[in-house]
């Protein structure tokens, strides 16, 4: 359920992409220095976004440094690395927890059970240090086992356990910017969920596993249902987004919120529109000899 919120590189200016990767290598490193190489595994673009969005808007000290890795061996490449930084190494290996667990549980995935068992003692340093938030994320996750365990096709409600968990993640401080912060989680954490569904519905229903969209699956309308409902939660998202006074990298997060985060479902949607295409012209050839 990662791996959604991204840019559109196509549209960004040389500049925009540099700053960017320096804030994911910032993350990178800090999923190192706090979790060493096995938490460099759980890496994602998504807390990437968090780290932007909250260095945007709080500007914290960024220390901006020079630095050589596994992925770029030969030259130095840009790190942004601050409090923020560390705060999304930090919800990065808790989701990653809670992927792996959810994956054993689905799909028995043997190497998402060692992951987790791996990463269990830094859960726990993860839960000490965000006692009550981790509180709040653990009693929503166990709500939504719950619910995809009665096959709940609620769409709404799914979706919007895990806007909540997303919320609660996003919203890092209780202060004046966290009601537009967690409305921005939530509607972003909706959309994480239906999209992800959305891509793996197929595959849900041939294997026998939940998926909330399997009722509207055979509706004629579905792709255009689900279209529209993606629409309409990224446009709350985006409106919360508005509302913060961010001013540097600003380009960057619209970027992301205003056309990366659409690449896979366009990706997924054509996909599944040429397979469908493809089925049907097979069918009139067959028809025709």
């Amino acid at each position: 359920m990662f791996g959604y919120i991204i840019i559109n590189k196509g549209d960004m200016k040389f500049k925009e992409f540099d700053i960017y990767h320096s804030y994911y290598c910032g993350l990178c490193q800090a999923l190192h220095r706090e979790y060493g190489k096995l938490g460099q595994l759980c890496l994602t673009y998504d807390m990437t976004f968090l780290v932007m969005l909250l260095s945007s808007l709080y500007e914290p000290e960024t220390k901006v440094s020079g630095a050589k890795c596994i992925a770029h061996p030969f030259e130095k490449h840009t790190v942004r690395d601050n409090i923020f930084s560390s705060y999304g190494a930090d919800m990065n290996i808790l989701l990653a927890c809670y992927k792996c667990k959810d994956d054993w549980v689905d799909e028995k995935k043997l190497t998402r059970l060692l992951y987790g068992k791996l990463m269990k003692s830094s859960q726990r340093k993860i839960s000490a240090v965000y006692e009550e938030k981790v509180r709040r994320i653990d009693h929503l996750m166990r709500e939504l086992s719950i619910q995809e365990k009665k096959k709940n096709q609620d769409i709404d409600q799914m979706a919007g356990i895990f806007g909540s968990i997303m919320g609660e993640i996003m919203a890092v401080w209780e202060d004046e910017w966290q009601s537009s912060l967690r409305g921005m989680g939530f509607y972003l954490g909706k959309f994480i969920y239906l999209l992800d569904a959305y891509e793996d519905i197929e595959e849900d229903i041939k294997q026998g596993r939940y998926n909330p969209l399997i009722k509207k699956f055979n509706d004629p309308d579905f792709e255009e249902e689900i279209s529209m409902i993606l629409t309409m939660i990224m446009a709350e998202c985006c409106k919360e987004f508005e509302k913060l006074p961010l001013i540097d990298n600003v380009d960057i997060l619209r970027n992301i919120l205003y056309s990366g985060v659409w690449y896979r479902y366009e990706a997924v949607r054509a996909k599944r529109e040429g397979n469908t295409a493809g089925a049907a012209n097979g069918s009139q050839g067959v028809k025709n000899a």
